[in-house]
C-alpha cells in the first residue's frame, strides 16, 4: 500500500466514486469501502476469501485507443489462464460518464501483494482487493 502517492486526488476520488460491476450468474456491483453481502455469497461459491479487481487498461490513466487496450487485456487474461487462477469479467464504470468503461476482471484467490504485483506489472495505478470482510479496498500502487 502507497501512504504518499502521486495519482492525482482527483484521480483517486473518482475510483472512490466507480462501480466496480462483476458478471457472475448474478450482477454485483462493488464499491470501495462499502460491505457486500453478494460477495460473501460468490467467496463461498468459489471457495475463496479474498479478489482483485485489476484490468490492462489506460496504463496509469492514460487513455489508450480500444484495440490496444483490448489487446492489453487479452495479454492480461491470457497470464491469469497460465497460471491457472479463476476470475469473472467486470468493469469499472464511473457515474460522470467522463472516463471510458474499462473491461476488467475480478480475479479470485490472489493474496494483496500477488494482486499488488500483477497491477504494477500491467502498470496499474490503483487496483481493489477484498479480503473475508467483504469490504473492497482501493489499493494505490504509486
Amino acid at each position: 500500500m502507497v501512504l504518499k502517492s502521486v495519482i492525482p486526488a482527483e484521480t483517486i476520488l473518482a475510483y472512490t466514486e466507480t462501480d466496480f460491476i462483476v458478471h457472475d450468474e448474478q450482477v454485483l456491483i462493488l464499491h470501495i469501502d462499502e460491505y457486500n453481502v453478494e460477495l460473501n455469497k460468490l467467496f463461498k461459491a468459489y471457495n475463496t476469501s479474498t479478489c482483485t479487481f485489476i484490468t490492462a487498461y489506460n496504463p496509469y490513466s492514460q487513455v489508450l485507443k480500444e484495440s490496444v487496450n483490448i489487446a492489453r487485456n487479452k495479454g492480461l487474461a491470457a497470464e491469469l489462464d497460465d497460471k491457472a487462477l479463476k476470475y469473472l469479467p467486470t468493469e469499472g464504470i464511473h457515474h460522470s460518464g467522463d472516463w471510458p468503461i474499462e473491461a476488467s476482471y475480478l480475479v479470485l484467490g490472489l493474496s494483496l501483494v500477488e494482486s499488488c504485483e500483477l497491477g504494477k506489472k500491467y502498470e496499474q495505478n490503483a487496483i481493489v482487493w477484498c479480503d473475508s470482510d467483504c469490504l473492497p479496498k482501493l489499493i494505490l500502487l504509486r
